[in-house]
This record gives C-alpha cells, structure tokens and sequence, in this order.
C-alpha cells in the first residue's frame, strides 16, 4: 500500500530486485532522502514441485517460514497471492459450493475469492486481492516474488536516548483522543470531546477532563486519522477554532480529503496541512511523525508513528489492516481500537436469519474474533506498552435503547488480560485525565509513579449528554424548502451519481421508530437506470429496503453527506433479497459521494 510500490511483469528476471526512490522532505529543504526497494522471495518450488501443480487452485505453505499462499494454475499460466483474506485477516479454505474450482472461502466472515481473477466475489465489487509477481528460474523452478518497499519508518534511523522522568507524558482524554507531552511540544489526536458522532447515533461514554479545551489550545499540532464524526469532531473542532483558529492541524493525503465538508461545516480553520505517506515529518530536532494508510480503506483511513528521541510510539487507530500489515516491532508505545460494534451490521437488520438470536450469537462470535486478532497482533509487534483505546462510545439517545442494550461491545481489561496470557507486554486501561509517563515505565513497569490516575472522585463516565443543541440541527432540516417538491428525490440521486448497477432499493422515511412518517416520502430508486418506478421492475434483480428517520436522511440529502451518519449511527433499519452485502453501492454512499452538496439553490429556482 505504499506510495512508491511499483508492480514488475513475470516476466522480469529475478537480479532486477532494486531499484531507488528520490523524496524531498517538506520540512527540510533541500534534503533529500533515498528510499530503497527490494523484492523478497517468499516461497521457492522446486522443477519437480513446481511440475506438480495441479490445474486449478493449489494451497501451499512455506515450512520455514509458515506463511500460507494460494497458486492458481491455468495451463501454463500461474496467478499466485498470500493466504490472507483482505478484509481482516482470515484463512482461505477450499469453498466447497464453487463448482467451477476457481474460488475460495475465508474462514473468518465467509469471504470469497475468485483466483482465476483475483477478485472478490462476495460482496461482489469489493477488494482485488495483492497478487504476487510469479518467476520460473532457469531451471523451471517456481519463485514467488514480493515488492516492498523498507518500512519507511526505518529511513534515517535514530537510536533510543535517555528520557527523563517526565519528558514524555500520555494522557488520556476520551475515546481516541490522547494528549501528548513530547519535550517541549505538545501532540494531541483525534479530538472527539463534545457532541455526538454519526449525526446523532454516537455519544461520549466518558466525562472528559474540564480542562479539555485549554489542553487543545495549548497543542502545537493536532493529528486527525480520518473524516469519520468520533475522530474529525466538528462541534469539539468549532469550540476549538474559536479561541485559536490558527493551530496547526496534520492529516493524510487521502483520496477522499479528510476536511472534505470544511467549507459546510462553518468551522473556521485555518492552518490544516496535508502530508504524503510514508515521509518523516520533522517537527524540531528531537520530535517527527509519519502517517501511514490503511491496507483496507486506503482512500479514507490513516495511522500514525510519532518518534521522539529515537523512542516510538504507534497509533494504528482504527485501521482494519494499517499499512497493509507492516509495521514496526517493539516499538515503546501501541496504541488502537479494540470495542467493535462500531456498524450498522447486523443490528440494523432483519428479516430472514436475522433473528435476535443469531444477531446475538454474531455479535458475541465477532467480538471474540477482535479480541484475539488484536491479541495476537500485539504479541506479533511486541510493543514495550499497549493500550486499548478509540472504543468508547455509547448510543445514549432514549430512541437507540435496542441498539445499546444489544449491541455489546468488547472490555478494553478482557483484550488486556488476553494479551497478557500470551506475551509480557505491558498493558494499559486508559481513564479519563489519567497520565503515562513513558519514561518511568519503560524503566520499570511497577512504578507507582508511572502512571497517574486520575483524582479520587473524579467523574469517570457520563450520565447525561446535551442531546438537543444536536438534535434541533437536524430537525431544521425536516421542514426545509426543498423537500415540498417531490423531484428532489431524482435531483439528489442524480447528483449522488451511483448508477448501472442492478439493484433496486425503497427508500421510506420514518420517525423515531422506524414507521413510516406522516406525510414522508416512500419511494423506489432502481440504480441500473437511475429511474424512479411506482413498481418493482419485472426482471430479476436485488433489492434493498432502507428505513431512516425524517430527521437524519433530511439533513444528509439537504447538505451532501455520506450515509455513515445513516448506517454507522444507527439511524436506518435494513432489509435485503437475497441477502447480499452490495459493496459498490454502500460504498459509493459512504466514500465517493461528490465533495460539494447538490445545488438547491438552483434546484428551487428551476422549481419556481
């Protein structure tokens, strides 16, 4: 996932395995940095092994190094990749409906891939899975090759330095924010500290610290990982711009810009700076981070490595598999998301299977499996100190009660003492105010005063949250102009420009508990032609049900937003036949929506 990868063909030989990269550092003018690649073979066959390949689809493993890899033989042509599910990590295993011998099934969520094409075939439209380079040596043998480039995080190398007792300093405000003391800088991440997330579906599960806001105004830079609401908060940022509209704010280069809605938020911001991939940003001569992609969402997530005085401290956030996978070990710090429940599936659903029964059976299966995928990655990376965090979040509002006594999440002390069963990494449950002084537990885990908790009496979790400030922002929408004209639904479609895909979805409006809203709209989209029928059409074809409160789909239509407010916060109830997780569709409206809102202005006008 790395900027700088460059495929080469089958057909290049196996010596031409380098080649340099120049890269100039914003920070350091003139400075140039040489970023090496190299290609490494991971898995060799010999004449006679690789000549008993057998047709079809070969499941092989390196002895060695026990890394798993699928070969796809079709005639003398061979397709090879890791045995590595894209979407969170799972084994592939022979699927045992493909009559045609060309797919497999991960064991983890039922994923399929297609070999012979190296795409996924449910959900239809998602991933394309790496694949690696195949090479025959000169003696019909069989190489796999892969391209990687060095972990960019080892250009320019620093060897660890002392650290005094207190120079570096972690203390945790709320959810995925962390408050950074790095020598005389100060760091913060991901400031989420007031306000709902997911238009109105997401609250604060803690109380933060009363001195939040003079901490973010005293920070010399602020990291944001992604545009997601529990991350990129506009109301905390808004409080925030209005005593220091100036400070310096870092994201990545996504495809999607992280400030995309800038403009619409009415957040007066003005120092926001975009940073590639990959590259050392130096801060002073002591303090550099560097923000990597996510492997799954490269167009929208990130992640970060901050290093000060040779010491790291890695921040994967919510990344499903940062950095494609790689990243530093034993690094002094870890710290990433580990609650789940952070989705619309399956509790927004129902018909057929989804019973509230099998609801709770999957919801307790796919905790257990996040628990021991983030387990067994801190055991991989082997991190001095670990701490679960970006999980605390509760559906507080009165009309969410079903979503927040069913949708469990996982106890950041069950992960913690999971990790400790398997490994001697030290861990950390984070609480509101409290402090880690990096220092001092580096040196000795036991310090009584290596971690600071917070006052006795502090106020830990939140037992009131101030719901309608937020909540009359979206009703306002409720009764906008735009909506006494019914053609809105084929202006907004049109502007959406999701299109030739054969699916047909009803969209109903509802009020808070998903029956239909008097005098709401109820209506069909067929998106292979963008028309708007009475009726089902008479071919065959998927179709989608989509319930979403009056409130919330008024205010995404009004403004142009993504429908993660919709089905991340948990403001849809969803129906499917057959049951078909239609990627391209969800992902179109949760990513590649247009970056400006549809012009309703124009639109009024014309209807006038």
């Amino acid at each position: 996932m790395n900027a700088f990868h460059s495929p080469i063909s089958s057909k290049q030989k196996v010596s031409r395995r380098r080649s340099c990269f120049v890269l100039f550092d914003p920070f350091l003018p003139g400075m140039e940095q040489s970023i090496e690649q190299t290609t490494e073979v991971l898995l060799c066959l010999s004449p006679g092994e690789a000549a008993d390949l057998k047709e079809g689809i070969n499941f092989l493993r390196n002895k060695k190094t026990g890394k798993d890899f699928i070969l796809y033989k079709n005639k003398n042509r061979v397709r090879a990749c890791k045995n590595v599910c894209k979407h969170q990590g799972g084994l592939f295993i022979k699927d045992i409906e493909d009559l045609d011998g060309r797919s497999v099934r991960c064991t983890k969520h039922n994923w399929r891939l297609d070999v012979s094409t190296m795409k996924y075939v449910n959900p239809p439209g998602s991933f394309c899975q790496d694949e690696l380079v195949v090479e025959m040596d000169e003696e019909n043998g069989l190489l796999l090759l892969e391209l990687n480039p060095p972990n960019p995080w080892d250009s320019e190398p620093r060897s660890p330095e002392h650290l005094a007792f207190g120079e570096v300093q972690i203390t945790y405000l709320t959810h995925a924010c962390m408050d950074l003391k790095l020598g005389d800088k100060r760091m913060v991440f991901d400031p989420w500290l007031t306000g709902p997330a997911f238009a109105r579906g997401w609250w604060l599960l803690h109380e933060p610290p009363s001195d939040w806001l003079e901490r973010l105004c005293q920070a010399d830079l602020i990291y944001i990982s992604h545009m997601h609401s529990d991350h990129l908060s506009y109301p905390t940022l808004k409080e925030l711009a209005a005593r220091r509209p100036d400070i310096p704010i870092y994201v990545g280069n996504t495809e999607r810009p992280v400030f995309w809605n800038l403009n619409q938020s009415g957040v007066q911001l003005t120092n926001i700076n975009i940073v590639p991939f990959g590259i050392w940003q130096q801060v002073d001569k002591n303090l550099r981070f560097m923000i990597l992609m996510d492997g799954v969402h490269p167009e929208m997530d990130t992640c970060i490595i901050v290093e000060y005085k040779g010491h790291k401290i890695l921040n994967t956030v919510d990344c499903t598999r940062p950095n494609g996978g790689r990243l530093p070990e034993k690094v002094a710090l870890m710290m990433s998301d580990f609650a789940g429940g952070a989705s619309g599936f399956p509790m927004t659903f129902s018909g057929g299977k989804f019973t509230e029964e099998w609801k709770a059976q999957f919801i307790k299966a796919e905790r257990k499996k996040l628990l021991n995928y983030k387990a067994r990655l801190v055991k991989d990376l082997q991190p001095r100190i670990y701490c679960p965090f970006a999980g605390y979040f509760v559906e507080s509002h009165p009309s969410d009660k079903y979503i927040k006594e069913t949708n469990i999440k996982n106890d950041p002390n069950e992960l913690n003492s999971l990790i400790k069963k398997n490994s001697d990494v030290v861990t950390w449950t984070p609480r509101p105010g409290a402090t880690l002084d990096l220092s001092r537990m580096l040196k000795d885990p036991t310090d009584s005063k290596g971690i600071i908790e917070p006052p006795e009496g502090t106020k830990i979790y939140k037992d009131s949250w101030d719901f309608e400030p937020y909540l009359n922002i979206l009703n306002a929408a409720v009764g906008d102009e735009i909506f006494l004209h019914s053609s809105w639904i084929k202006e907004y479609f049109t502007w959406a420009g999701f299109k030739d895909y054969n699916l047909v979805v009803r969209m109903i409006e509802t009020d808070e508990d998903f029956s239909p809203f008097p005098g709401g709209y109820d209506y069909l989209v067929d998106f292979l032609d963008l028309s708007f029928p009475k009726e089902r059409p008479s071919r065959e074809h998927p179709y989608e049900e989509i319930r979403s409160r009056v409130d919330v789909i008024r205010h995404v239509v009004k403004n142009g937003l993504l429908w993660d407010d919709l089905y991340i916060g948990f403001q849809t109830r969803l129906q499917r036949s057959p049951d078909i997780y239609h990627h391209l569709f969800w992902n179109h409206f949760q990513i590649k929506l247009p970056l400006t809102p549809p012009n309703w202005r124009s639109f009024l006008m014309h209807c006038g």
